[in-house]
């Protein structure tokens, strides 16, 4: 057999090989959220502008969960985060760091925050004796809740009393760079709590670090 025949065989075999290895993931080493659309997301991937929709998967693997003008759920190595515009997201092979959140206290004593509840802004009042995070009827209607259909009907105790609520649980809740998904909560009926309640089915997810005066909300 000639050495031509042989070095074409060989080739052949090469490229048959190829043909049924998987083909090996691009490393995502960077993801910045350039703009933010109803349904869509200019992402920009090592480098690369990817525009994508709803359900879509770039090339490097990242996936839009969904995407609003305010922010966008994607899903990173198969963990899922909520980006803002501008927001950078880095080597997903390095060792991540913990997000923090500093709050400081009001004239009262009490942490005051200002956040999102499905994608919708609230301002939040940080409540360790709230067994799950708290808010009124009214509050929930403005946020869009289904409670009453979602709900499930239970009984809880406020200042004045034993109140009628309905259970729930939330798609996402942020704090700052922080964003927990499937919280649970509850709706009271009527008008209390005049703020959201960030009770311990938010918070019991954090290490909580009090440093003088400052409440420190980090993820573990």
């Amino acid at each position: 057999m000639s050495v031509i025949k042989k070095c074409h065989i060989f080739f052949v075999c090469l490229i048959a090989i190829s043909l049924l290895l998987p083909s090996s993931a691009v490393a995502v080493n960077k993801v910045k959220v350039m703009a933010l659309f109803s349904g869509k997301a200019m992402l920009q991937i090592n480098g690369n502008n990817r525009l994508l929709k709803e359900g879509q998967v770039s090339q490097e693997g990242v996936k839009l969960i969904s995407a609003t003008p305010h922010e966008a759920i994607l899903e990173i190595d198969g963990k899922r985060g909520s980006y803002q515009m501008g927001s950078s997201v880095y080597s997903s092979y390095a060792e991540r760091e913990h997000q923090e959140v500093v709050l400081w206290p009001d004239k009262q004593g009490s942490f005051l925050t200002s956040g999102s509840i499905n994608g919708q802004s609230v301002k939040m009042l940080v409540d360790t004796g709230a067994t799950s995070i708290a808010m009124s009827e009214v509050q929930a209607k403005r946020l869009g809740l289904a409670y009453q259909i979602k709900g499930e009907r239970i009984a809880v105790r406020t200042a004045s009393g034993v109140a009628k609520a309905y259970a729930l649980k939330l798609d996402r809740v942020r704090v700052g760079e922080i964003t927990l998904f499937n919280v649970e909560a509850a709706v009271v009926q009527g008008n209390y709590p005049a703020n959201v309640l960030l009770g311990m089915s938010f918070l019991k997810q954090l290490d909580m670090i009090n440093e003088g005066n400052k409440l420190i909300l980090r993820t573990k």
